[in-house]
């Protein structure tokens, strides 16, 4: 299974290179815990994600690739981690929450 898994992930990390985005970039804002984590992160880590977002918009528009213009970026910061950590502590959080209060129902 790791080298279906190692496979995987250098596909995943081409598909991003093209378009110069990180694995985080993908989550879904909207989710409550990505939010919050959004919420309480850093302001250098949303800005780098909202410049990788609209760089990423904007070549797709233009159909172009990310790699045209820079090198890719190396696998290690294509999986880069800042904020994955804190959605996973928030939805442990919201889980034991759910948990703690099941007796209310």
């Amino acid at each position: 299974m790791d080298v279906a898994a190692k496979a995987y992930k250098g596909a995943v990390a081409s598909e991003l290179n093209k378009i110069g985005l990180r694995y985080e970039d993908l989550l879904n804002s909207s989710k409550p815990s990505v939010e919050e984590a959004l919420a309480l992160a850093d302001p250098d880590v949303l800005n780098g994600r909202m410049r990788r977002l609209k760089r990423a918009s904007d070549l797709c528009v233009k159909q172009k690739r990310y790699i045209d213009y820079a090198e890719p970026l190396p696998l290690e910061e294509v999986f880069k981690l800042e904020l994955s950590h804190d959605v996973d502590k928030i939805e442990a959080r919201d889980f034991e929450f759910q948990a703690l209060n099941l007796h209310k129902k």
